[in-house]
């Protein structure tokens, strides 16, 4: 069967900020890719000045950004699944469990993506969706889970987002000397993509240029894609240039 990665995120830009590079990765060896998208992202900021207005113009705004970002991409398979922004930790865990495995079980990831357990941030959708997304990759794997949903699926590797922003990365001295850079990938032929990418999130562009975008050592920045092993098949050297490795 063909490999396939997953990437589960919070908001509409988190895949621009973070997997971006790693999806051109994939798709040029023939890796199906999949986004899952929790949320609009329709309480963020709208831009200044202000692309979209109310919650829900801006949410409109933002899921309409998320999909060229992904057309750039060239991620053909999006899912949102239309939690409120602000709130996805309260959304029910048993619902959000059944939709997540459903994904899982039909796109069968032999590797999925999220953040970290800290939410990269803080941010407490990003905290959520990794705590949904860990709980449905367990759970996908158990015939006895949401038998509806597909035949188990076992995810062979969990990936998290790496303990250092990309764009603080390139000025470590020895960035490959520090935990957490699990897996270092360079993205070099995709970085105008990610960058392309990152430009549509529109309504998102001061964060954007303030970490990516206006940084004097962009070109650097846009080069790797780093990640952090939750779990998985050992790693025999870290840094690996390979979110497959090991993965039969």
């Amino acid at each position: 069967m063909a490999r396939s990665i997953l990437f589960s995120f919070a908001h509409p830009d988190d895949e621009s900020f973070s997997g971006a590079g790693l999806a051109g990765w994939c798709l040029e060896r023939g890796i199906a890719v999949a986004l899952v998208c929790a949320t609009r992202g329709e309480a963020g900021k709208a831009g200044d000045p202000a692309v979209s207005g109310a919650p829900a113009d801006l949410g409109r705004a933002r899921e309409a950004e998320l999909r060229e970002a992904a057309r750039i991409i060239g991620i053909d398979h999006l899912h949102l699944l239309d939690y409120r922004d602000r709130d996805l930790s309260n959304a029910p865990p048993a619902e959000v469990r059944l939709q997540l495995v459903t994904l899982i079980r039909r796109y069968r990831p032999d590797v999925v993506l999220t953040f970290d357990a800290n939410g990269f941030n803080a941010h407490p959708d990003h905290i959520a969706i990794s705590r949904f997304t860990t709980d449905a990759v367990a759970a996908a794997a158990d015939p006895r889970w949401a038998p509806e949903a597909g035949f188990a699926h076992e995810v062979r590797r969990l990936l998290w987002t790496p303990p250092i922003p990309p764009w603080e990365a390139v000025n470590t001295q020895n960035l490959a000397a520090e935990p957490g850079i699990d897996f270092l990938i360079d993205i070099t032929p995709w970085r105008d993509r990610k960058a392309a990418a990152l430009r549509a999130h529109r309504t998102q562009h001061l964060s954007i240029e303030r970490h990516f975008l206006n940084k004097p050592n962009l070109d650097s920045i846009l080069s790797i894609e780093a990640y952090r092993q939750a779990w998985g098949p050992p790693l025999e050297v870290r840094p690996v240039g390979d979110v497959f490795s090991g993965i039969r």
